[in-house]
């Protein structure tokens, strides 16, 4: 592949897996996280190789209550398909209803949360607070995947340190008629740091029939592969090292991505998130994203500062091409004497 141009995935010609009936073609998915699996960057990602796109979680209750509000969470577009709807709470009617409501909009699949680790979800027993109550889930799963038209799954984890019960948890997932269930092999104390279980998640693949995707430090484009030779799974979740890096669904790491390509990326980014949700806004919450694409780029702090803090988009764009400028030939010699 020409690193300095390079070209999306070839399509595949035959599923690497399925979801229910579903058909999945390819082996790696933008994991779904809170303030970041939003449209404009899951439809990046999707247009650059992952494989499912999964919204966002979004409360039961809240789908319940202010169902229009909430519309623009479930924003799509057709090429992204398949198209995962994540949803949570801890009330089996309340997700029933929520996801009856949901499955209006035409998803392809809908995914329970049974993995957010955050003290205000978990500890309200829903997300991996689910996980201390398996009759729970079972009747979850076995009221969904009865009443709903699409494929239901399920997020885990490993469960709590004082109860790791992903692989109880799991087979009830798959008896109540769960289709998949994608494995974050960390306990909810863990949260979002040390090490990932990978021999849990090869202990999950090999007890159930239905798909497993694995979630976990997977950091490099090499460790995509190296999780599923590992593990067995049949496909591979991707979180935070895709924050910065869409490109690893292409299969390539950040330094292997030219600058060019970078800077045509944060303006794609934020023209999406300027559209989406409006000039102040989105701007604002685009700034997470922008530190994250410019923080590998050969510029002084001071000016990757300086476009960050930018309060309109004019400023942000003429600064970020200024910046660019600068970089321009030298940067792309520096990339061709690598390559």
């Amino acid at each position: 592949m020409d690193l300095l141009h390079p070209t999306l995935p070839t399509p595949l010609s035959s599923p690497t897996f399925r979801v229910g009936d579903v058909p999945v073609y390819g082996d790696a998915i933008l994991a779904p996280m809170d303030g970041f699996s939003d449209w404009p960057f899951r439809s990046l990602c999707s247009a650059l190789g992952s494989a499912m796109s999964y919204t966002e979680f979004v409360r039961a209750e809240f789908i319940v209550g202010a169902f229009e509000h909430l519309l623009p969470r479930f924003k799509y577009e057709q090429g992204e398909r398949p198209v995962v709807f994540q949803i949570y709470g801890d009330d089996p009617g309340l997700l029933l209803k929520a996801a009856s409501m949901v499955q209006e909009l035409s998803p392809d699949i809908i995914d329970i949360n049974l993995g957010c680790p955050a003290k205000t979800v978990a500890n309200r027993g829903a997300g991996v607070g689910l996980m201390r109550t398996p009759s729970k889930v079972a009747q979850i799963f076995h009221d969904l995947s009865n009443a709903l038209k699409v494929p239901v799954t399920g997020k885990i984890r490993l469960g709590w340190e004082d109860n790791r019960s992903y692989m109880l948890i799991a087979r009830i997932i798959e008896e109540n008629g769960g289709a998949a269930i994608a494995f974050h092999a960390r306990t909810k104390e863990q949260g979002y740091g040390g090490q990932a279980d990978w021999d849990a998640i090869a202990e999950v693949k090999a007890s159930v029939k239905i798909p497993v995707i694995g979630n976990g430090d997977v950091k490099s484009a090499a460790d995509i592969e190296r999780m599923k030779n590992y593990t067995g799974c049949e496909a591979v979740m991707i979180g935070r090292a895709a924050v910065g890096n869409p490109w690893i669904f292409s299969r390539l790491d950040r330094a292997q991505v030219p600058p060019e390509r970078v800077h045509q990326m944060v303006r794609q980014h934020l023209e999406r998130n300027l559209a989406f949700y409006g000039p102040r806004k989105g701007l604002i919450l685009f700034r997470k994203h922008a530190m994250q694409y410019l923080k590998l780029q050969h510029l002084p702090r001071a000016t990757r500062t300086q476009i960050i803090l930018q309060d309109n988009a004019d400023g942000f764009l003429s600064l970020l091409d200024e910046a660019y400028a600068v970089l321009g030939e030298p940067a792309a010699q520096e990339i061709r004497q690598v390559t």
